[in-house]
């Protein structure tokens, strides 16, 4: 009953305070956010419990040569704290989160999804080039009992993926309660490069996620009503871990950082600001390696980092109040303000050898605007795209397979959003005007949009064509994805029209 009476006061407390911001011009307000603090772990989290690593999932390969997995989504509880409190989760294989997948480039995989939940779900491979068929959007729902077994050549580049549940308008609260894990993708070109690659050892996934939690240590979605970006929460988990250190034993660790949020976004950095090599984002290795002191990831965003550490040293990985560009007060309200140590880092007395970082790293194919068959714009206001809120049975834009085009994105809020397209990778051609910054001169499938800095986007559609199954682009804070914030395009072969999404395909799966 009190946890009832405070959330009730803090909703309140809310209201008034956008009743504040329309009657009074947002100057009581204004001067009450920017009098407070943000959340600010730093120097506050007694790292106590070793950092946990999500084990490789076991796979095996039948008799047409396929690399088959099995992944079960299932309800579970947690003791986050270690103080008795069970907290109501769900997880694949597990209690919370999942294992970690991973493939090379050529294999053909299959992925057996058992849905044990007592409601529908799915399970979208985030960053993955495969037909819309077996992406895992909302139009692949899995029932309760049933599996889905979808079937894909792996055809890009080594990366770090992501899987995560993408059920219309229940996205948020399904990760939100741990369902998702990384997907691994490798092939020669990286294994033949001088880097830490030895799982769990010197390479090492980072899935970075914020909760908040009840005095009962349920997880609980108190919303921050005038920022309307979803959920911010006060605690991390890396790995689901709270307060987590990593013992590192060699000169140099490779970060695999996976932005796991329904809605923060975090800027990585170091505690004493030493740079980093940054060698990856979402969609694999970056051109060149690029040394940095800081990698902004918004929600779904991927970064890896190697990190040279000294014999005996402790440094922690933090999360420095991010810039929104959304103006002091909005940036505020979002999260820019807010601090966080993330993970301790603890060399040993003697640290094995690591060679030096390459300077060069995977020559891009740079795409070219000139190649481009049409430029299509998107703009994000309130809960839609282009004045759209999502439709499962309406098609928004129609792609010829082999086509290049140009996406110009545009945030007209004053809120941040962000822009996820699934199944293609694409190159960032400009922000704002601007070059991008190189954290983005790679392969990316998801972007941040601060407000009115125009986003332009390149990418080309190849392989996969289906005029009735569509692929999403959206914005990846969960909650506005949710609300409607999303849109559908399916690629079709040259002369090729559009049809229809099946009604019958958000039942997939067999008992």
């Amino acid at each position: 009953m009190v946890a009832g009476r405070r959330s009730l006061a803090r909703v309140t407390i809310g209201v008034l305070a956008v009743v504040l911001v329309l009657c009074c011009g947002g100057v009581a307000v204004g001067g009450w956010a920017l009098a407070r603090g943000g959340t600010d772990t730093v120097g506050q989290v007694d790292f106590v419990r070793p950092l946990a690593v999500p084990p490789l999932a076991e796979s095996r390969v039948d008799e047409r040569g396929r690399r088959v997995f099995d992944l079960l989504a299932r309800d579970g509880q947690r003791d986050f704290h270690g103080d008795g409190r069970l907290t109501r989760t769900a997880g694949f294989d597990g209690d919370f989160l999942g294992p970690t997948l991973r493939a090379k480039r050529g294999e053909q995989v299959v992925v057996n999804v058992v849905n044990r939940l007592a409601e529908e779900t799915s399970v979208h491979w985030h960053g993955m080039h495969l037909p819309a068929r077996m992406d895992g959007g909302p139009h692949q729902m899995v029932r309760p009992g049933a599996t889905w077994s979808p079937t894909w050549t792996v055809n890009q580049p080594a990366a770090t993926l992501w899987y995560h549940p993408h059920p219309h308008g229940q996205t948020e609260e399904h990760v939100y309660r741990g369902l998702a894990g990384m997907f691994i993708l490798d092939d020669d070109r990286e294994a033949a490069l001088p880097l830490p690659r030895r799982y769990g050892v010197d390479d090492i996934p980072v899935i970075v996620q914020d909760r908040n939690f009840s005095r009962s240590g349920q997880f609980k979605k108190t919303r921050n009503l005038i920022a309307g970006i979803g959920v911010l929460g006060d605690t991390l988990l890396v790995n689901g871990t709270v307060g987590p250190y990593l013992d590192v034993r060699t000169e140099r660790v490779r970060l695999r950082l996976l932005n796991g949020s329904t809605a923060r976004t975090y800027d990585f950095g170091l505690s004493d600001d030493r740079p980093f090599a940054l060698i990856a984002s979402d969609g694999g290795l970056l051109p060149r390696t690029a040394r940095v002191d800081r990698v902004r990831l918004s929600p779904g965003e991927r970064a890896e980092i190697v990190v040279d550490v000294r014999p005996g040293e402790r440094v922690t990985l933090r999360s420095n109040p991010p810039e929104l560009g959304a103006g002091a007060l909005a940036d505020r309200f979002a999260g820019g303000a807010d601090r966080f140590d993330v993970l301790q880092l603890r060399a040993a007395d003697t640290l094995a050898g690591s060679p030096p970082v390459p300077e060069t790293l995977a020559p891009t194919e740079r795409l070219d605007p000139a190649d481009a068959e049409r430029t299509r714009r998107f703009t994000l206001t309130g809960r839609s795209i282009n004045g759209r809120s999502m439709e499962l049975d309406r098609i928004d834009e129609t792609v010829t397979r082999g086509a290049t085009e140009v996406w110009e994105v545009t945030n007209r809020d004053g809120a941040p959003h962000n822009f996820h397209v699934h199944d293609v990778q694409f190159q960032v051609l400009s922000v704002g005007g601007s070059a991008p910054p190189p954290a983005w001169s790679g392969w990316k499938d998801t972007v941040y949009l601060a407000p009115d800095r125009p986003v332009r986007l390149i990418m080309r559609f190849t392989d996969h064509s289906d005029p009735d199954m569509p692929y999403m682009y959206h914005c990846h804070l969960l909650y506005h994805e949710d609300a409607g914030m999303m849109g559908q395009f399916v690629v079709v072969e040259p002369g090729q029209r559009a049809g229809r999404p099946p009604r019958s395909s958000h039942h997939a799966g067999h008992d």
